[in-house]
C-alpha cells in the first residue's frame, strides 16, 4: 500500500486543538477523507474520521446523541443509562468510520500526513497561497 496524495487544509487562527482537516489518496485508487491532526499533549497526531455514536428513544425510535437527556423528536426523557467505554474506561461518543488495522499502517499513515502538514504550513506563507483540500471532490 502506498499513499499516493496528501492534502492538507490548515485551520485559521488555530485556538484549539484541532490544527488542519487532510485527505489521503492510497495508490492512486482509494480516497479518505476529513482525517484531522490534533495537537495533543505529546505533539499533533493524526485522528481518523468518525461519527457521533447515538442511541434510539424507546417512545418514537429517533436517533439522539448518547448524552442527550430527551429526545430531539418527542422530547421523552431519555433513560440514564451508562455510557459505552473503550477498553482503557474512557466514554466512547464517537467510532471510526476508517482505520488502519495495525501499529505499522498508522505510523505510516502518520509519518506522511505530518510531512506533508510540515510542507503545507510553508506553502501557505507564500503569497497567493490556497489550499489544494478546497474543491476536493468537484473533478
Amino acid at each position: 500500500m502506498e499513499i499516493t496524495e496528501v492534502r492538507i487544509k490548515l485551520i485559521d487562527n488555530a485556538t484549539e486543538r484541532l490544527l488542519a482537516f487532510c485527505s489521503i489518496t492510497i495508490d492512486g485508487w482509494f480516497v479518505i477523507r476529513d482525517l484531522k491532526l490534533i495537537g495533543g499533549t505529546s505533539g499533533p497526531f493524526v485522528a481518523m474520521p468518525s461519527r457521533k455514536l447515538c442511541g434510539h428513544c424507546r417512545k418514537c425510535g429517533c436517533k439522539n446523541p448518547l448524552k442527550a437527556s430527551f429526545c430531539n423528536q418527542c422530547g421523552e426523557k431519555l433513560r440514564d443509562k451508562a455510557l459505552p467505554r473503550d477498553g482503557d474506561g474512557r466514554v466512547r461518543l464517537y467510532a471510526d468510520i476508517a482505520h488502519p488495522i495495525n501499529a505499522s499502517c498508522r505510523e505510516m499513515i502518520q509519518q506522511r500526513v505530518m510531512t506533508e502538514y510540515d510542507a503545507e504550513l510553508v506553502r501557505a506563507q507564500e503569497p497567493g497561497y490556497t489550499s489544494r483540500y478546497e474543491g476536493l471532490g468537484d473533478e
